[in-house]
């Protein structure tokens, strides 16, 4: 599924930080998910709970870099047949062009809208970061229906692996457009490096402590 065709001048020279990127972000996801199995099985009886019939994990098609498609793993926060719903809040969507965002999205279930407040939701696709998938920081993986309507500029941001966590995600998340996601995007793909991985990391714990933006 080739969906990028974008100017690689906009992406860093091969240094030594992308080199060991990709190792480094593995690594810390596996260990991540050993330090991190009892908070899962919390969530997971959580989930179970409050409706038994329903699966703890929601699996989705993310556009991942250069456009290759993956299946990105995240505990479920909405309905079951929240998909098919969709069609009918496109007209309420609040972020504008291909990013659907809505606030008080009523297919959100109650355990669903604390663990999305907080980011727990996410905590799976540290799996994905170990298949080496995603990468820990990054910008947000792309819906393809979102892919579908990018211009050639919007698919820069399909250079670099999706991160869980970037520059975006730390400068205002669902408070933010989609046209400022792009910049964002596109501004970390420029100037990424060690020192700004490792600053969006800090401000990543500060903002989920924060609770503003996450819906």
């Amino acid at each position: 599924m080739n969906l990028v065709k974008a100017d690689m001048k906009l992406f860093p020279k091969e240094t030594r930080y992308i080199r060991w990127k990709r190792p480094m972000g593995r690594g810390l996801s596996i260990i991540g998910l050993f330090i991190l199995a009892p908070v899962f099985c919390i969530i997971a009886m959580a989930i179970k709970i409050s409706e038994k019939e329903a699966p703890v994990v929601f699996k989705q098609k993310r556009v991942g870099r250069d456009g290759q498609l993956f299946e990105i793993y995240k505990f479920r926060t909405m309905c079951v047949d929240a998909e098919q719903q969709l069609d009918q809040y496109l007209e309420q969507n609040e972020a504008g062009r291909a990013m659907f965002k809505l606030k008080k999205d009523p297919r959100i279930t109650t355990i669903g809208r604390f663990l999305r407040k907080m980011s727990l939701d996410e905590l799976p696709q540290l799996w994905n970061v170990a298949k080496g998938e995603m990468a820990l920081i990054g910008p947000r993986p792309a819906l393809p229906r979102e892919v579908e309507t990018y211009t050639s500029y919007e698919k820069k941001r399909l250079l670099v692996t999706p991160g869980c966590t970037g520059l975006w995600q730390v400068s205002g998340r669902s408070e933010l457009g989609f046209d400022e996601m792009i910049e964002l995007d596109l501004a970390y793909i420029h100037h990424c490096s060690f020192k700004l991985d490792m600053k969006i990391i800090a401000k990543t714990f500060f903002v989920i402590l924060k609770a503003k933006g996450a819906y």
